[in-house]
């Protein structure tokens, strides 16, 4: 049996790229980087002193002076859910996503400094494998049968879903810290530019093992184990830094406008990988069985980058209680590196992402208002870069969330959203393995606090 036709089959396999993908929009970037956002995402053009620093750093010089610290967290409950030949491969996740920042902002400039995620997301726990896992073991049947004479058809046990024989846990998480500063052309116009520095971890722990049925015995007579296992346990993490450019108009005393550009980072990982397990069937003391001939990706150094970003927006106060919010993103995918040599086909089928929003805060008492918005998303990514618990599905987002001001320096957001994605079925051309659907279900809740001292 030739090592090459089971490599062949790795490759002919959808890749496993087991990771928690960004529960926003996007690929990977996600912008709800504060609890405000999830109750309101159409802040790319609002004077606030909890998000402009975020989403409109340029807005920063109409807020009043004073220094400001915010800290909040908001916490997703998800679910995952691949369906492939009859059986569902499901992964819950809960996740937090914490974000910290301070604007010191006087009269000539402003300085503001955030700290929190920016792409990814959450960790998944697929306790019954996934789809790749079932197609390979298939495929390994297929190999032997045709190369063992006398083979009993399902010479691997396939349904490792009731003996627990296939597992994959992945986390995919990025962090990032800014430093900027803004300041005024004229008295409407003002401009802010930042640096960024981001750190990248993409995990994944994962095996695979059964016993073989072999009631003829020709397998032994053939030299074939009794069990297969193979197992990987690897991290892949990655330094990146971009730059942040943005501008804000102050056109009438109702009407603000903001947008701000946000550079491709380059990211290329690292990879910390171990791997165990695996079978010599040809017995030349080399394994043609593992994941490192499967997923050839996490034993080597790869480049994934965050691409670019573009975001406007307006806020425009209605009434005297009521402001309306529009805002729009887009993402320059197809400048970006997203995929490497192992899976070159992918890159062709990433289009520009883009995203629109509209959001609504309505003040019931001079200290409390009532926030609301919605989101959809297209993210540009095409079927065919969708593989195992990762892949970019569009989005309608629904948020709602209140406003409370303590007193004149404090104030408290608390926000609930909820995602609502499109479910997308991939058809697998070769006729080899059953088609995929694709599906995810996510709710958000969050708090923060915005101090002024």
């Amino acid at each position: 049996m030739k090592k090459m036709k089971f490599r062949q089959l790795g490759l002919a396999a959808l890749m496993l790229t087991l990771s928690g993908a960004a529960y926003g929009a996007s690929i990977d970037h996600i912008q709800n980087y504060t609890p405000e956002y999830n109750a309101n995402p159409a802040l790319n053009g609002a004077i606030n002193p909890g998000t402009s620093a975020y989403y409109n750093p340029a807005g920063l010089m109409q807020v009043e002076n004073g220094r400001y610290f915010q800290v909040g967290v908001s916490g997703a409950l998800g679910n995952q859910t691949m369906e492939s030949g009859g059986k569902d491969y499901e992964a819950d996740s809960l996740d937090f996503v914490p974000n910290i920042m301070f604007v010191d902002k006087n009269d000539d400039r402003a300085w503001y400094f955030t700290f929190g995620g920016l792409a990814g997301g959450a960790e998944f726990d697929y306790e019954d494998g996934v789809p790749t896992m079932d197609k390979v073991v298939g495929g390994i049947n297929e190999i032997i049968g045709s190369q063992v004479p006398g083979w009993v058809p399902g010479g691997l046990v396939p349904n490792y879903a009731l003996d627990g024989k296939e597992y994959a846990k992945g986390s995919n998480k990025y962090v990032q810290a800014t430093l900027g500063r803004a300041w005024f052309v004229t008295e409407k116009l003002s401009v802010s530019a930042a640096g960024r520095i981001i750190y990248g971890s993409r995990e994944l722990e994962a095996y695979l093992k059964g016993d073989l049925n072999d009631p003829a015995g020709v397998g032994g007579s053939q030299g074939l184990p009794d069990e297969i296992y193979a197992g990987m346990d690897s991290e892949r993490t990655a330094w990146g830094y971009g730059f942040s450019f943005g501008a804000n108009y102050k056109a009438t005393e109702r009407l603000n406008l903001g947008a701000r550009y946000g550079t491709k980072v380059r990211m290329n990982f690292r990879t910390d990988s171990k791997s165990s397990g695996g079978i010599d069937f040809n017995g030349d003391g080399n394994s043609d069985f593992g994941f490192e001939q499967i997923y050839g990706q996490y034993f080597n150094k790869t480049r994934r980058d965050l691409p670019a970003i573009l975001a406007l927006g307006a806020q425009y106060q209605i009434t005297d209680r009521w402001i309306g919010y529009l805002s729009g993103n887009y993402y320059f995918n197809e400048s970006a590196d997203l995929d490497d040599e192992y899976r070159p086909e992918a890159k062709d089928h990433y289009e520009d992402g883009w995203e629109v929003s509209l959001g609504s805060e309505y003040w019931l008492k001079p200290n409390i208002a009532w926030l609301a918005g919605i989101n959809y998303a297209k993210t540009g990514a095409g079927e065919e870069t969708y593989h195992d618990s990762e892949y970019a599905l569009d989005s309608i987002m629904l948020g709602t969330g209140i406003k409370y001001l303590q007193n004149p320096d404090t104030i408290w957001v608390v926000s609930v959203t909820h995602y609502i994605y499109d479910s997308e079925t991939v058809k697998d051309e070769t006729g080899l393995f059953d088609d995929v659907e694709y599906s995810k279900d996510y709710t958000a809740v969050g708090v923060s606090l915005t101090k002024r001292f």
